[in-house]
């Protein structure tokens, strides 16, 4: 028993002492995770601390962002408002500069300018609660034939009181005297009004218009155009004859001006006039009808000088050309060659890589025409064409004619609205009643929609072509506005539009009435023509953009003459000379046509023009026109040339100019002038001479010598 117990004894100290070693080593390890978790802790509070900066100094930055911003959105609004005031200061500097010219014709320059400047003054150094007030100026509708009644009454004052507010202003007028619209917008600023102009039509048809606006698709309408000889006609009529007429016992449609051409997939409406001339007789006149041009050119022949001017022209309205490569069942057709030529006029084809579209047809044989009309429909797809069908009716005058039986006749494109019998019309200075209407068949109808070309009966007198067509409710207002459009068609007969020339550029620039120069340039040669375009587009400014719209070999002719008119250029002409209708044309239009011989003078006579430096202007006035009939050899004088003189008279030594063909060929002046053998001292008008001209024998049969004489006016600048 003793034994057991020592036994147990120490087997007891031994697990003791072993519990007392587990328990240290249990102590020591929880030691060493207590010092890890409070290491985990603490680099824990460093990240939240770090994250915490960093979030901090974050939102500083986007503080500092914001602010900069705000700051950066004030500059810029500053600067926006500051432009806006110089913008506005310099409109009314011009309204001011416009007004002070006006009355200075009327010699009251001096008090309207000073009061003119204080008010500028006072304008610029309001408060921006005043400028507000400024800006909420309430309006008033004017027209041309406004008087100072009318006036009174629309500013909701007595005359009296207008007619002594005038006399202020040193501007006398009594009643009903009709007012000039610059004197209308100064009067009506004294009063704190502004004035809106409004079409002669009355108020009334706008606001309807406005109101009860219903737009619809509608068919496009077509001009072809292209050389002479390239079958344009020949193409009209085939398809007037396979989609009009469908072969009836070869009856052709009544001719009226325009068609309308009917498929599966659209209308068409085409205007029967070939030819850029009246295209762009109607441009002068102010009717852009034309939504698509048709571009014929012969496969066989290529390019043509009028295929050339057609598509400046079309380019020069802004409307969208496809290329018709007509007779293209002849065996010398050669497609690609035109598209070629076409491409070296930037009129490259979708076949390669361009935009314009090409279309081989043949008008003989009837080939190619559904794609045409295809074609067509597309490029108005694109366009979108859209037009009113509500309201009253608006057009444009296609053609005008007196019929022996039926009166005055013309045929109007529908543009807008809907046209019915009855209907009152005012078309430019004329008026009437629609008492019939004819389509392009000759088969009377009650009604026409947009796009349709009508022949009416019912006009008092024959309108132009071109003119715009009206329809109005009242009759009696229809009678009275014609009344007074002829009242002011003899006033401005007398001062007609001038179109721009050299003398008077540097002042329309100055001034701000142009910003463009559009040149016209004639030349003897191709070459020539390269020449001048090049030295022209090399001159550089900074107050006017040059562009030539149109260059040309060959005279200068009236479809020239009618294109400077439609687009207010000016006519260059270099070693060409025009007829002497081309001549009363342009002094009637007001255009102005400049021939030279010398390149360097051409360019520096533009410059000098831009520049306000032109040289005095030097006149040529034509003295005579002479004939060569037949020429004669003498040993010691050389080429004499056997002339008639066709009109005016010649004098000894006088300037003289040999053209052939209105092409200059001399310019110098006559060295001997005789009679059979008898030297004379002049030569009129239906009497045979011989004239020597000077330093010069290439004369030949048929040559006109052209006498004239150059005067110096002073420059108007």
């Amino acid at each position: 028993m003793a034994i057991k117990k020592k036994i147990t004894t120490k087997s007891t100290g031994k697990s003791s002492s072993k519990e007392k070693k587990g328990t240290k080593i249990t102590s020591a390890k929880k030691k060493e995770e207590i010092k890890k978790k409070e290491g985990e802790i603490t680099t824990k509070k460093k990240l939240k601390v770090g994250v915490k900066k960093e979030v901090k100094e974050k939102v500083a930055k986007k503080k500092a962002i914001k602010t900069v911003s705000k700051s950066a959105l004030k500059v810029k609004e500053d600067k926006k408002k500051k432009i806006e005031k110089e913008k506005s200061q310099k409109k009314k500097e011009k309204v001011v500069k416009k007004v002070e010219k006006k009355i200075v014709e009327k010699g009251v320059k001096e008090k309207v300018v000073e009061k003119e400047e204080v008010k500028i003054k006072e304008k610029n150094i309001v408060k921006p609660s005043e400028e507000i007030k400024l800006e909420q100026k309430s309006k008033i509708k004017v027209n041309e034939f406004i008087t100072v009644k009318i006036l009174a009454e629309k500013l909701q004052v007595e005359v009296g009181d207008l007619i002594k507010k005038m006399m202020s202003l040193n501007i006398l007028a009594t009643i009903n005297q009709r007012l000039d619209l610059d004197v209308v917008s100064l009067v009506s600023e004294e009063f704190g009004y502004e004035i809106e102009i409004i079409p002669l039509y009355g108020e009334e048809i706008l606001e309807e218009e406005i109101s009860a606006s219903v737009s619809k698709s509608r068919p496009p309408v077509v001009t072809i155009m292209g050389h002479v000889d390239h079958g344009k006609t020949s193409l009209l009529d085939a398809i007037r004859k396979t989609k009009i007429v469908e072969k009836e016992a070869g009856n052709i449609t009544q001719h009226i001006g325009a068609y309308k051409v009917k498929t599966d997939k659209g209308d068409i409406v085409f205007l029967d006039t070939p030819g850029h001339e009246a295209f762009t007789a109607m441009r002068a006149r102010g009717a852009q009808i034309t939504d698509i041009v048709v571009l014929v050119v012969a496969a066989d022949d290529g390019m043509m000088p009028q295929t050339v001017e057609a598509i400046d022209h079309a380019r020069a309205a802004g409307v969208p050309i496809i290329v018709a490569i007509n007779k293209m069942d002849l065996p010398s057709a050669d497609p690609q060659r035109i598209k070629q030529d076409l491409a070296n006029l930037n009129l490259l084809s979708e076949e390669w890589g361009g935009k314009t579209v090409f279309v081989e047809v043949s008008a003989k044989k009837e080939t190619g025409l559904e794609d045409l009309l295809e074609m067509i429909l597309l490029e108005a797809e694109v366009l979108e064409l859209v037009s009113d069908v509500s309201g009253f009716a608006r057009g444009t005058v296609v053609e005008a004619r007196l019929d022996s039986k039926k009166g005055i006749l013309a045929t109007v494109l529908i543009q807008e609205g809907l046209l019915k019998i009855r209907d009152s019309f005012i078309v430019g200075l004329t008026f009437g009643k629609v008492k019939a209407m004819l389509d392009d068949h000759g088969k009377m109808i009650k009604e026409a929609s947009p796009s349709t070309p009508v022949e009416i009966m019912g006009f008092f007198d024959i309108p132009h072509v071109g003119d715009k067509f009206r329809v109005m409710k009242d009759e009696k207002k229809v009678r009275y506005i014609s009344q007074m459009r002829q009242d002011i068609n003899r006033q401005e007969t007398i001062k007609k539009k001038q179109h721009i020339s050299l003398e008077d550029l540097h002042q329309q620039i100055e001034t701000g009435k142009i910003e463009e120069l559009k040149i016209i340039i004639k030349a003897d040669v191709r070459g020539s023509v390269e020449a001048v375009r090049d030295s022209l587009e090399k001159i550089n400014s900074d107050k006017i953009k040059l562009s030539i719209i149109h260059s040309g070999v060959g005279g200068i002719n009236e479809a020239d003459v009618l294109l400077a008119v439609a687009s207010d250029a000016l006519i260059i002409g270099f070693n060409v000379r025009s007829e002497q209708t081309v001549n009363f044309l342009a002094e009637r239009e007001k255009v102005s046509i400049k021939t030279y011989r010398v390149i360097y003078e051409l360019v520096s006579d533009i410059k000098a023009a831009m520049e306000g430096l032109l040289a005095p202007q030097t006149t040529e006035i034509v003295l005579a026109k002479v004939e060569v009939r037949q020429i004669f050899k003498a040993p010691k004088v050389g080429c004499i040339a056997g002339c008639y003189v066709k009109e005016g008279k010649l004098l000894r030594n006088s300037l003289a100019r040999l053209l052939r063909d209105n092409v200059i060929v001399y310019e110098g002046k006559i060295n001997s002038l005789r009679h059979f053998k008898e030297d004379i001292r002049e030569a009129s008008a239906g009497h045979e001479c011989g004239i020597v001209l000077e330093n010069f024998q290439d004369v030949k049969e048929n040559d006109i010598i052209e006498i004239f004489e150059l005067k110096e006016s002073p420059d108007t600048l």
